[in-house]
């Protein structure tokens, strides 16, 4: 890919570098690129709640209709909504509006092929190569030709919140929960989901204006959900971000329970479901230790990934495994959903707990998640991947490798956007890996500044 996508979407400020004339041209050159091989292809689009959604879905789908597609409209819903419900009403492509965890200034556009599954880097460079090269496609539609906005029933968001309760077969009734639904695209179908199974739900971030999305809540900042759980007397808390595609929960006691431990709590009942083949779970290189020390004394098999969503369900899609996620809350259980689903990720936790037959503290505290700390070596842009050939850089990993032995461990990521070189430790003693991770950036900025 190019420029122009990032990881699998369009994204940046609204109305400065994501511009309703960007949109349009997205939507005209994606409408040709489908209609190629279908007349008339249809789009769905959902949206979170951002101010800029209204004015970039009426250009994006202006895009669409210049070049002949028809486009489906079902509103403000969840990003794995519309990867569930572009099967459902049949449609060539799914569009989410929305930049995810980001502040509300953001916005973003990413594609789902007519199966759920996130459009292919052919589908991307295709598309980014027209708009790159300012190509004018099917500027000359007219006529009968041009698409237009079919009628969508009024039942999108009941149909999603049907799939979503099927997928749990633990009676929920009278729990007492807490939801934060970080005043995004879940704001309405998670308390229907919930109450519908009989819980007894406290809902917060659940007033959106237009520019409060992710401010103070949701799973980049869990902690209005924690002390609610703690406030409430809560069994659990679930707080997702704006599009609801992620996941952190919180214990009974309040404390934070995030992807890696909700992947080891689900992936116990799944072997007892006999739903886990071989066994096999994908992570990323940002996975814990205490999740891979974890794994490995209960008998699964782990297969690690570069960062990135994408990355996960593309090696879960050719390892057939079912159960596969991020550190961050983004979790794939691709025997229910194409995509993560917060809202699915939090009904097959609490259905793992339920089913342990244990509190949440007391499952969560069977991972122990080591300390880890993050430090930035600041470089030359030129230089950001050169540490890896470097004979100093290289013998003071594997010193700091030896000494942490199975209980740490070093990684070093090149920024993929700033001249920045990252070093994470992972350890048992904070001052010691602080130390250690301070030490080696130095380092590195020393030989590559």
């Amino acid at each position: 890919m190019g420029s122009l996508f990032g990881n699998g979407d369009v994204r940046g400020i609204a109305n400065t570098e994501l511009t309703p004339d960007l949109a349009f041209k997205l939507g005209k050159a994606t409408g040709y690129v489908l209609g190629k091989n279908r007349e008339k292809p249809v789009f769905l689009i959902g949206k979170d709640t951002r101010i800029s959604g209204d004015m970039l879905e009426d250009a994006l789908s202006a895009g669409f209709m210049a070049t002949g597609a028809n486009v489906i409209k079902v509103g403000v819903l969840p990003t794995p909504a519309v990867a569930y419900l572009v099967k459902a009403y049949g449609a060539d492509a799914g569009v989410v509006i929305s930049a995810s965890h980001n502040s509300f200034e953001y916005n973003g556009i990413k594609f789902y092929n007519g199966e759920g599954f996130k459009m292919d880097d052919a589908f991307e460079d295709e598309v980014e190569t027209i708009l790159l090269r300012e190509l004018d496609m099917n500027s000359h539609i007219s006529g009968a030709k041009i698409g237009k906005c079919l009628d969508a029933d009024d039942e999108a968001l009941d149909k999603y919140a049907a799939y979503l309760e099927s997928t749990i077969d633990v009676d929920i009734k009278g729990l007492k929960l807490v939801v934060d639904c970080a005043n995004g695209a879940a704001y309405e179908v998670a308390e229907k989901v919930f109450t519908d199974l009989g819980a007894d739900v406290t809902v917060i971030g659940n007033q959106p204006d237009g520019t409060n999305i992710n401010a103070k809540c949701g799973s980049t900042h869990p902690q209005l959900m924690q002390q609610t759980v703690v406030d409430k007397g809560a069994f659990m808390g679930f707080a997702f971000d704006g599009d609801a595609d992620r996941l952190i929960a919180a214990d009974e006691l309040g404390r934070p329970i995030d992807g890696d431990k909700i992947m080891c709590i689900c992936a116990k009942m799944m072997r007892e479901r006999e739903s886990l083949p071989g066994n096999m779970i994908i992570s990323t290189v940002m996975s814990n230790v205490g999740f891979h020390k974890f794994m490995k004394r209960e008998g699964f098999d782990v297969d690690i990934t570069q960062v990135g969503d994408r990355y996960v369900l593309d090696k879960m899609l050719e390892t057939g495994a079912k159960l596969g996620g991020e550190q961050s809350g983004h979790i794939i259980f691709l025997n229910h959903a194409t995509t993560g689903d917060g809202i699915l990720s939090a009904l097959q936790f609490l259905q793992a707990v339920a089913i342990s037959g244990k509190k949440a503290s007391e499952a969560s505290d069977e991972i122990e998640i080591f300390p880890q700390v993050l430090k930035n070596a600041k470089v030359r842009i030129e230089n950001k991947s050169k540490f890896y050939r470097d004979p100093d850089i290289v013998a003071a990993i594997a010193e700091i490798e030896e000494e942490l032995g199975e209980d740490g461990r070093v990684l070093i990521r090149p920024s993929s956007t700033e001249p920045i070189v990252r070093v994470m430790l992972e350890g048992q003693n904070v001052e010691d890996i602080t130390a250690k991770a301070q030490k080696l950036a130095r380092l590195i900025t020393k030989r590559f500044s």
